[in-house]
């Protein structure tokens, strides 16, 4: 390894030998952005990418879009496997072709060897088939190249002062390359302001492509559409920094060797880090703070030589609870990262999405920062075909199986888990890695580790290959009510293959016809919602098969209205309801998530012209969904099918929402009365600002639930948050009628069983800030402390408590087959509430903690 001083002195001087650059002030701009990454044992084309990025638009404002691909097809790019993997491919977008002779003769010819050229090809009717794009993208030239012998040994002669071992000439190489690049920036970007020409990527096997636009516009004006790769990460841009009308400012950026990163957020200390590169010699030249962020992910890695651990550490140091329960010899290696790189070490919301080359390796990281200020989720499907996401949303996720799954059979639409993770949490770090490595029989292998480097199983139980359906179902559900065929069909379910198990969705879906849609809705929709033992089926791929025999059965309705349902015949067709209890079926796809024109409107349109119950399917990221339907809305049921966006429930007023499947962010913010159900997971700020109702989550809660929630919402999460929980909760005593929120700490595992998590709340801020309501917790072994209560309590857990609880976890019951007794049952014993329940109430002290102190609170 070369000493790390000696790249840092040649850094230092390069800085030094070219002019200094300021960030204006006209520069920045506010926003968030919106991300998604994929790791696949299989090449994926571009095109699987394009509904997903096209779905989350609206968390860019087409100021900046892009995607890296890593695992390239070399045939795709003119050569042959071997230069694709010894070869940098170097690319470099020319926003004036004019300049690109002077680029080569300049930086390209005296430094490289070339081995080929490929200038990427473009729509040519963009400005008509591409009419958001304000500018023409630039052309984009790759070039396969090595270091030429003799530059490289004067580089390693006058900038390393031949202070390497002969081992590391591949590490000379690389930093002479980063070299060249920064001249290359800093003479035709930087210089005078003249963003003629830059560097979008240097790596081995990797490319980025990026425009002033959106990302979805990448793939079409590059005619990414057939280009594959292992590994894809895209991103849209809310920019809020750099220069937001140019292609230079967007994400992803590749100043790191074979990594490109992308984030949503922005960090507070930019300039605390641009500080900290500059000490080690190096210079932002875009002035984003992904570019710092993409800088010291590269010192740490690759000059500095720490492990991908380390190296997350240095980015989310991680602290509080956490850090006090690692290992003594983690906390001091942790410690000593934290001192020396704590100013580098990016603060404020963001979440991390890198793609690198690893030699043969295609790898795609996730990190979270430690406070969990943006959203993310992470998912993985394993078939014949292992492929891992990261994300801004679900949705996302989903959007990218569906156009799989519509070409290949290989891949269904859902993944086998989705889950959120605890930046800084000491059981994974909140970080992930999914490599795709080489396989003994040739192919590819996905292979998912922590942070810690803890190999995560990533093949659950049970047969994935779904088979044609039996001519004969092995039960005879026709004759039976639908609670009766719901647990018939559970009894016998294990015992099933896939001929048989899909012979039985098919019987359901014929009994329709004489039973009615509503009984095949009941039975349906409860084996979507409920956990059971699927036996040797596999969980994910089963529930896909049910959720189409459920949406075939009720769109039928289009056409053939009965007294339970109706459909929409065309878009925007207004039906008038037979009844007050029948169903208007919306199919959500042909409306845009949000705007004038969306399925959000469309529902308060339909609402006005006499319908109260409502059953949308397709959902592709639709946002606002029972909003605006005003005051007073008692009468009101929806029923959401598919992946949901944000908002969720927002402002709702009496209406029952039942949501089959996971949510969202911002579900239920500033609920005010009624009902909303979730049969899975929450995301960021559920209940946010809530006012009233009850609310109910099967699964987890991502970070910061019912913070600043006033009055009395009364919520039950059957799993766990995972930090800032009821953070400024305020409201009123919950045996007085007011507010509270139920823990109860458990999951499912394969067979639908209940069992307690390790512990009942893995964070350190429960209650913070909190002046009012209360939170009851299943915790019969104390596993909760004192310390993770900041601005808490405990306090005895009394008769009139339970009075207030019992009701709520009745109606738990109902939606969600979690009997009560079971969570009174404790090893096998019936135990007393009290006993297994624990109580938390704001501390009644007028001195909370420093930052009650600060804002002058404490008199």
């Amino acid at each position: 390894m070369i000493d790390p001083s000696k790249i840092i002195q040649a850094r230092r001087e390069m800085t030094a030998s070219h002019p200094k650059f300021e960030r204006r002030d006209e520069d920045a701009a506010e926003g968030g952005c919106g991300v998604v990454g994929l790791a696949s044992e299989v090449p994926v084309a571009g095109r699987h990418l394009f509904a997903s990025l096209e779905q989350m638009r609206n968390r860019g404002n087409g100021k900046g879009g892009g995607v890296a691909m890593v695992g390239l097809d070399p045939e795709q790019f003119g050569v042959n496997a071997s230069i694709l993997a010894d070869s940098y491919l170097y690319a470099v977008a020319y926003l004036d072709s004019r300049v690109r002779d002077a680029v080569e003769e300049s930086c390209i010819h005296p430094n490289f060897h070339i081995d080929y050229v490929h200038e990427m090809p473009v729509l040519e009717a963009w400005e008509k088939e591409l009419p958001s794009l304000d500018a023409r993208p630039p052309d984009v030239v790759c070039y396969f190249v090595r270091p030429r012998e003799d530059a490289l040994d004067e580089f390693i002669s006058v900038k390393l002062q031949d202070a390497i071992d002969p081992n590391d000439r591949e590490a000379a190489s690389e930093e002479f390359v980063f070299h060249t690049t920064h001249s290359l920036n800093v003479e035709f970007y930087a210089k005078d302001g003249r963003t003629d020409a830059f560097v979008l990527s240097h790596g081995r096997d990797l490319l980025i492509l990026k425009i002033v636009g959106y990302a979805e516009d990448v793939i079409r004006f590059y005619c990414l559409d057939n280009v594959t790769a292992h590994v894809w990460i895209g991103h849209h841009r809310y920019p809020t920094r750099g220069r937001v009308t140019h292609p230079g400012g967007a994400h992803p950026f590749g100043q790191g060797i074979d990594c490109a990163l992308v984030h949503n957020g922005d960090f507070s200390n930019y300039v605390s880090v641009k500080d900290y590169l500059a000490q080690r010699g190096m210079e932002p030249l875009f002035f984003t703070d992904t570019e710092v962020g993409a800088l010291a992910f590269d010192l740490h890695r690759r000059v500095y030589g720490y492990s991908m651990e380390h190296v997350i550490e240095s980015l989310a140091p991680t602290s509080e609870l956490d850090y006090v329960m690692l290992p003594e010899d983690k906390q001091e290696v942790y410690s000593a990262i934290q001192r020396t790189h704590i100013h580098g070490s990016p603060d404020g919301p963001w979440f991390f999405i890198i793609a690198q080359s690893e030699g043969t390796t295609h790898r795609l990281i996730g990190i979270t920062d430690t406070s969990m200020l943006r959203p993310q989720v992470f998912a993985y499907q394993r078939g014949e075909v292992g492929i891992a996401f990261c994300g801004s949303e679900k949705q996302v996720i989903d959007a990218v199986l569906d156009s799989l799954a519509s070409e290949d059979k290989r891949f269904w639409r859902r993944a086998d888990e989705y889950w959120n993770a605890r930046g800084g949490s000491y059981t994974d770090g909140g970080a992930f890695l999914f490599d795709i490595r080489p396989a003994d029989d040739g192919g590819k292998e996905l292979v998912m580790t922590n942070k810690f480097g803890e190999v995560v199983d990533t093949h659950p139980p049970g047969g994935h290959g779904a088979a044609d359906a039996a001519e004969e179902p092995p039960l005879e559900v026709d004759k039976m009510d639908p609670e009766l065929a719901y647990f018939s069909v559970l009894e016998a379910l294990p015992h099933m293959g896939w001929p048989e198990a899909l012979a039985i969705l098919e019987a359901i879906e014929s009994n329709a016809t004489s039973a009615g849609r509503e009984w095949a809705w009941n039975l349906l929709s409860r084996l979507l919602d409920r956990r059971y033992d699927t036996g040797s089926l596999r969980r994910s791929r089963w529930l896909d098969s049910v959720e189409t025999s459920l949406i075939r059965t009720i769109s039928a309705a289009r056409h053939q209205p009965c007294d339970s349902f109706a459909g929409q015949v065309t878009l925007g067709h207004h039906p008038v309801p037979a009844s007050d209890t029948q169903r208007i079926v919306v199919d959500a796809r042909p409306y845009p998530p949000e705007g004038t024109d969306s399925l959000a409107l469309e529902l308060v349109a339909l609402h006005k012209a006499g319908w109260k119950r409502f059953v949308l399917l397709h959902c592709r990221g639709h946002r606002f969904i029972g909003n605006g339907f005003g005051p007073g809305t008692s009468d009101v049921e929806i029923d959401v099918l598919g992946a949901v966006g944000d908002y969720l429930g927002s402002g709702s007023d009496g209406m029952r929402i039942t949501m089959h499947g996971n949510a969202q962010d911002q579900v239920a913010q500033i609920h005010k009365a009624g009902e909303l159900v979730i049969h899975g997971d929450v995301g960021q700020c559920y209940g946010y600002g809530s006012k009233g109702g009850r609310l109910f989550v099967l699964g987890n809660a991502a970070g910061r639930p019912m913070i600043n929630a006033v009055g009395s919402p009364k919520v039950v999460i059957n799993g766990t948050a995972l930090d800032y929980l009821a953070e400024s909760f305020m409201a009123g005593d919950p045996l007085e009628g007011g507010g509270f929120v139920i823990i109860n700490g458990m999951r499912f595992d394969q067979r639908g069983e209940m069992l307690a998590l390790e512990t009942p709340y893995p964070g350190g801020n429960l209650f913070s800030l909190a002046s009012g309501g209360a939170i009851y917790i299943r915790d019969p072994h104390k596993r909760l402390s004192d310390s993770q209560l900041n601005g808490g309590a405990f306090t005895e857990m009394t008769d009139e408590d339970w009075a207030v609880v019992e009701p709520m976890l009745q109606r738990n019951e109902e939606h969600f087959d979690i009997p009560m007794q079971r969570l009174l049952t404790v090893e096998g014993e019936l135990t007393s509430p009290a006993e297994v329940y624990r109580k938390i109430i704001p501390v009644k002290s007028k001195i909370l903690h420093a930052e009650a102190a600060w804002a002058g609170h404490a008199d």
